[in-house]
């Protein structure tokens, strides 16, 4: 039960990228900070997580949904401060 409900959210997740093709910058930040707060809740509902947590899941997938750009070379990630600048870090 759970392998298909992991596998199914795997597969919604890639189509989901597919759809992020045309997007400037700043839509695939939202898309990614609500798409990331989702998988945060699904997953602590699989998990029967209470309230507390899953606030914590949501809080912790949006903001590695976030994530808007890493620089593979370097090493270095860039995320979005919500308000138009973004902040680069170690990834």
């Amino acid at each position: 039960m759970m392998r298909g409900q992991i596998l199914t959210m795997a597969l919604v997740g890639t189509l989901g990228l597919a759809g992020c093709e045309g997007m400037n910058q700043d839509e695939r930040m939202i898309v990614g900070g609500l798409t990331g707060a989702a998988v945060g809740i699904m997953t602590a509902e699989m998990l029967d997580a209470n309230d507390e947590w899953t606030i914590i899941a949501a809080l912790g997938g949006a903001a590695v949904g976030m994530l808007v750009a890493r620089n593979y070379h370097t090493g270095e990630c860039a995320y979005s401060r919500g308000d138009g600048t973004y902040r680069v870090r170690r990834c």
